[in-house]
């Protein structure tokens, strides 16, 4: 113990660095193919090209043919193949280029593995991630920009996840792999090379974010934020917007779309009295309307004090000229003047 007087050295901040979405990704493939041989990556370019977007930078010099495949373009066919292995006992990623091509799969994703544990009585267990890139990237027009969280999450048997930052990316690919059931992992193309600060616990090989939970991103007292994937940026940067105007912002990032983590949004809404649903996708039968329809049949209902607003992408195919892209998608201005209409100011 310290003598009486002497002054104590503060303990040394955990170390927290600055890591990409990609890095993220990156490691959590790595640790899990080493920490279980039943894990194998595969999709297009993801091998020799150390795949499209370099997610998979390193891992086929590292693991080999048998561990990380390259497949021909064929989604049918790959994702067909990675169900059967997960219901014959192992554990693949299957990698979509963008979840617009895996409309060519959908069958295998919901007929073949969403629903046959249910099916078989639970004896048939399909331990698989679908993962890549979802909703709007920059300038490659309406059929690579398809936000597919509503469709995806819309399916009982499946579960779907959307990460925001490289905490989430990693958390969650390694809680996917690891999960006994089917998970659609749905990235951001326009979030891989963005850093993110990551603690030295984020950063090690047990650490897993819990499938079915949010996350509060930010205290607030005035209006609830939600919203998931790269939307939750323009959440905090219209929150910091807002607290300059003297209106707290909660943003809830809900990182998970199925099961969805409704208890955390009450709990919110119970405190801030209002709620504003963010979303890049179509705004008919989106996650911001299950949202907000799932509010209005609980408990959090009696303690709104105005009705929820969604700010969703525009009800059109996503334009490709770059001024009418952007005003497809929703700006931190769109957020900013839906919170000053729900609190009416």
């Amino acid at each position: 113990l310290p003598a009486c007087g002497e002054r104590v050295p503060p303990s040394p901040p955990a170390a927290v660095s600055q890591v990409t979405v990609r890095d993220a990704l990156n490691q959590a493939l790595d640790e899990e193919l080493e920490r279980d041989e039943r894990v194998f990556l595969l999709g297009e370019e993801v091998a020799q090209y150390d795949g499209a977007y370099k997610i998979s930078r390193g891992l086929w010099k590292k693991y080999g043919d048998k561990r990380v495949i390259d497949t021909p373009i064929s989604e049918m066919g790959f994702a067909g193949i990675a169900v059967g292995a997960a219901m014959a006992g192992l554990r693949p990623v299957c990698e979509f280029m963008t979840f617009n091509f895996s409309m060519q799969a959908i069958d295998q994703v919901i007929n073949s593995a969403a629903k046959t544990c249910y099916m078989s009585a639970g004896s048939i267990p399909v331990p698989i991630v679908f993962r890549g890139p979802n909703g709007a990237s920059a300038g490659v027009a309406a059929q690579h920009s398809q936000c597919f969280a509503a469709w995806y999450g819309h399916c009982p048997g499946l579960k779907v996840v959307s990460p925001w930052s490289s905490e989430d990316a990693k958390g969650l690919l390694k809680a996917s792999i690891r999960d006994d059931n089917p998970v659609v992992m749905l990235e951001s193309e326009l979030l891989y090379g963005v850093p993110f600060e990551m603690s030295e616990q984020a950063q090690s090989k047990e650490f897993l974010v819990p499938i079915g939970k949010a996350k509060v991103e930010r205290q607030g007292t005035h209006v609830t934020l939600v919203a998931h994937s790269r939307p939750v940026g323009h959440c905090m940067e219209a929150a910091a917007v807002l607290s300059k105007e003297g209106v707290e912002c909660e943003v809830i990032n809900l990182r998970t779309i199925r099961p969805m983590d409704v208890e955390a949004v009450e709990a919110s809404v119970v405190k801030t009295n209002h709620l504003v649903t963010v979303e890049g996708g179509w705004p008919q039968f989106g996650v911001g309307a299950e949202i907000c329809a799932r509010i209005m049949e609980g408990p959090a209902f009696n303690y709104l004090d105005a009705p929820a607003v969604r700010v969703t992408g525009a009800d059109v195919p996503m334009p490709y000229a770059k001024i009418l892209e952007d005003n497809s998608i929703p700006q931190v201005k769109d957020i900013v003047f839906a919170v000053k209409k729900v609190l009416n100011i």
